[in-house]
């Protein structure tokens, strides 16, 4: 598969998929795909699992065979970033930031204590193994830093999206009384690997999927015939 942005920049409102004969994606958020170019028959939409409309806020995903090309279009403010995945993959996501996997991705959950649950709203993490390739989307590109196994690591808790499976996780704060009583929640990280970064806090109004919408309206907009157009 052959991604593309529009100007060359991940930061392009703007994404080309090219899926080769013998491949596939599955797309979670199938109100971004903008265009679509090949038969009718190689889009499949399906019910996502429970624990998936649970985690993504959705219902609907779609299955692309190639050979096609999808055009994605990407909410202001947000950026999609390309990440190769390994059969040896260690890093747990966030979910919430998939955008789409390719085929011959799997992926099983990690669940958080209590204490990381209530801090980051998030109950379940995601390990993916490959060889496949994740399309996230973050706010602001994505960027790597890599952990030392004694000097820590903080990083906003907003601002973290995967980390490997095996580091050592503190929820801290960090600086004097002053910074240390202003600042958000920090993860404090020590271990081998390298973690990934949004460098832009999603403090700004998000787009659809970060909605708190209820679960009705939800439903709504996804199963009645343009919904997304008539329920706001």
């Amino acid at each position: 598969m052959e991604v593309t942005f529009e100007h060359a920049s991940s930061q392009a409102r703007m994404a080309t998929l090219r899926i080769e004969q013998e491949e596939a994606i599955h797309v979670l958020h199938p109100n971004q795909i903008v265009a679509f170019q090949g038969r009718s028959e190689q889009r499949e939409d399906s019910l996502m699992k429970l624990p998936s409309m649970y985690r993504k806020k959705r219902l609907i995903q779609s299955r692309v065979r190639g050979p096609a090309q999808l055009m994605l279009g990407l909410p202001e403010g947000y950026s999609m970033s390309v990440v190769h995945i390994g059969a040896d993959d260690d890093l747990l996501y966030e979910f919430r930031h998939v955008l789409f996997y390719t085929e011959g991705v799997s992926f099983t959950s990690h669940l958080q204590n209590v204490k990381n649950t209530l801090i980051t709203q998030e109950l379940v993490k995601m390990q993916f193994k490959g060889p496949g390739t994740l399309g996230l989307l973050t706010t602001g590109p994505l960027y790597q830093m890599t952990l030392d196994p004694k000097q820590p690591l903080y990083v906003d808790i907003s601002c973290l999206i995967a980390y490997p499976r095996n580091a050592e996780l503190r929820l801290s704060v960090y600086g004097n009384t002053l910074a240390s009583q202003h600042m958000n929640y920090q993860w404090e990280m020590t271990g081998q690997g390298h973690v990934l970064l949004q460098p832009c806090k999603p403090d700004r109004k998000l787009d659809e999927h970060m909605k708190n919408d209820s679960l009705l309206r939800r439903i709504a907009k996804e199963v009645v015939p343009f919904g997304g157009i008539f329920i706001k």
